[in-house]
Order: structure tokens, then sequence, then C-alpha cells
């Protein structure tokens, strides 16, 4: 009973995955008024077409707020695929439910809330279908080759805090003294003569008296001061095979129109994948070297487009809902144009995070990296499709 309850929970999370990148949930607000489709002694109330017309925009709105939701980008290329959309609903819009209306008769309005239910990859379609590049010639479309580096954090260094401490002192002494010496004599002197004979005598005294007094101030300061030097922590990546992910890229790229072309068969002297991931296991940036090499590669193979990006493997994790391992992704991608002298970055993507399930640990990878592909790879060509890139 075990076994079959984890296999269903297994299935329901496979399904629930794949059903999520076809068909997403939107839900869209309209209000229209029926005051001239009301006769003055009529019935107030709204018609019939009012409510039908008033919920086929309700509708639209859940489409524009889907693709408001997605992006700049994928807003921008709604107005491209509008009127498709318009012209037949029921290709795009799987089914449609009121989840409230209200009918205003005193101000004769009716406004209806509704939840649909989307095809994304008929909508997805359309908008490639509209693009400069699928509308071009085979000859005039774009080649374009790509290198997604998917890694995993092997090591972590910390760094201790390096504090320094300092304390001064000083000390200021200060006093004064007094002295006083009173001195006192005192003399005397006499004279006697008798019969033949004349005496003297006289007498001294001398009194001192020294008085002193010292008074002494002390002050003492004491100031202490210091610094906490912190680092940040050092990752080193190890790179996880995902081979397989060469087929989502390839499929998406070539679904918008572009010439794919793997990056091993573009390998020369001048640009090799290995020197990509080995920048890519020490950071987060490639090395000047390694970009004026993956340049120099692409122009001498006459390939005007390439993809670059990381797809960073999380630590696994129990999902609540289903019980089984989930582990998340996060992808950081751009496109860059190597055709001007000095190549730039025509569009990028993230970081975002991207997440999948699956019994074990190595299922659950598996899936959320063809999530992030699948993801990233569709995110960049609807920019490139956004900006008229062929």
């Amino acid at each position: 009973m075990q076994i079959m309850k984890y296999l269903i929970a297994v299935v329901l999370a496979a399904f629930a995955a794949q059903l999520s990148a076809q068909v997403h949930q939107a839900r869209g607000q309209y209000a229209l008024s029926y005051k001239d489709s009301v006769s003055t002694f009529g019935r107030k109330e709204a018609p019939a077409e009012i409510k039908q017309k008033a919920q086929q925009e309700a509708a639209m709105k859940a489409v524009e707020a889907y693709y408001a939701e997605a992006g700049q980008s994928e807003s921008a290329n709604f107005d491209a695929v509008r009127g498709k959309i318009l012209e037949n609903q029921s290709r795009y819009i799987l089914d449609t439910t009121v989840i409230s209306e209200t009918d205003n008769t005193k101000d004769l309005q009716y406004s209806v809330v509704v939840r649909v239910s989307l095809n994304v990859a008929n909508l997805r379609n359309a908008v490639q279908a509209s693009s400069a590049i699928a509308k071009a010639a085979d000859s005039e479309k774009s080649a374009l080759s790509f290198v997604f580096v998917s890694r995993q954090v092997e090591s972590t260094k910390s760094f201790d805090d390096r504090v320094f401490k300092r304390e001064d002192n000083s000390a200021a002494l200060s006093g004064s003294r007094q002295v006083r010496d009173a001195v006192s004599e005192k003399t005397s002197e006499g004279e006697a003569i008798k019969r033949s004979q004349v005496s003297t005598h006289g007498s001294a005294s001398r009194e001192l008296d020294r008085n002193v007094n010292i008074s002494v101030k002390s002050t003492v300061t004491s100031e202490t001061g210091g610094s906490t030097v912190s680092r940040t922590n050092e990752s080193t990546w190890r790179v996880v095979p995902s081979a397989n992910l060469n087929q989502v890229f390839i499929s998406q790229f070539s679904q918008a129109g572009y010439d794919v072309i793997e990056a091993a068969m573009v390998e020369s002297e001048k640009f090799k994948v290995s020197e990509i991931e080995a920048d890519y296991k020490s950071g987060n940036d490639l090395q000047p070297k390694t970009l004026r090499s993956i340049a120099a590669g692409m122009k001498e193979a006459q390939i005007p487009y390439i993809a670059l990006g990381t797809l960073d493997v999380g630590f696994p994790a129990k999902d609540p809902q289903t019980g089984l391992v989930r582990v998340s992704v996060t992808v950081n991608a751009k496109v860059w144009d190597v055709t001007r002298p000095i190549p730039r970055t025509r569009a990028a993507v993230g970081p975002v995070v991207y997440s999948g399930v699956g019994p074990s640990e190595e299922e659950a990878r598996g899936n959320a990296l063809k999530s992030a592909a699948n993801s990233a790879s569709q995110e960049l060509s609807s920019r490139m499709t956004t900006m008229g890139l062929r």
C-alpha cells in the first residue's frame, strides 16, 4: 500500500510538471456598458450578446495578464499575436470559467471575472510564427551556438573575522607649591657701672616659621578602538554532466527559427569549451581572455550569436506537497552578439530559480535542469524575437 501511494505521488508530480509547462491558469476581468442595447420601455437587463462579448474580452484580459506576468519581452510579443487570438480563441484558450458576474441595471453595465486555461504551446508557436526570423528565408537565418554549464557547489571556504584592537592611554599631572618663611628676631643690650667696673650684657633670639602647601591634580584618559574585517566565503564548483540538456536548447532555439550549431562543432585553437567550464568552476564570471577567445572563435566560424550561461544546482530537500526529493536550479544566461568589433550582450535572463521533484536526488536534479534549460532558452528566444534579431 505504501509503495502504491509512493508511485502515485511520482506519477502525479511528473504529470503536474508537464501540465504546468504547457497549460497556464490566468484570470481576467472586463466591464461593458449596454445602454445602447436596451430600449427605453424594454426590460433593463444585459442582453446575451453583451454577456458573451464581455466574457470574450475578459478572457483576452486573462491572456494579457499572463504575458504581463511573464515579463516585458513576452508582453511585447502579445501585441503581435492579439489578432490571431481574437480570431480563434478556442485554439489558445482551452476553457473559460465564469468566477463572478455583476449586472448593474442602474448604470446599465455588465462586468464579469473569468478564469481561463491557456494553451501555452500554441501561444508560443503563434509568437514565433510572427517573428522576424520566422519570416526570413533559410539563407537569411542567423546561426547560433550555445554553451551552458551545469554545476554544483563542491566546496566552500569560510574565513574567520580578523579583529584589530588598540588602546591609547594618556595622563596629565598639574600642581602648585607654596612656601612661606616667617622670621622674628629679638635682641636686648644693657650696661651697668659699679665702682670702677663696667659690665655689659646682651641677648638675642631668632624664630623661623616655615609653612609649605602642595596640591596635585591628576587626569588619566583612556581611548579604545579597532576594526573587524570579514571576508565572504569562496566556493568552488564541479561540473554536473548534462549532455542531454543540449537537446533541449537545440529544440527551443530551432523552434524560434535559428540555425543552431553545437559548440563542440565550433571548437578550434581560438575557442575551447573547456576554457569556459574552467572559468565557471571558480566563479560566476568569464575571464577577459576567455571572452576574447569566444569572440574570435565565433567570428572565425561566422556565427553571429552565442548563448552562454550557468545552471546552478542547489542542495536537495523534501518537497512538502508530495514528500519527494526537491531540487532547485538557478539560471543565469545571456546571448552575445559578436558581429561588431566590440561584442555585446543582446539578451539576458536571470537569476531565475526553477525546481524539479523526483523519487531520488538524481531524478529530481534531472527534472529541475530540464525545466530550467527549457524555460531559459524560451525566454532568451522570446527576447530575441522582440528585438527582431534574425
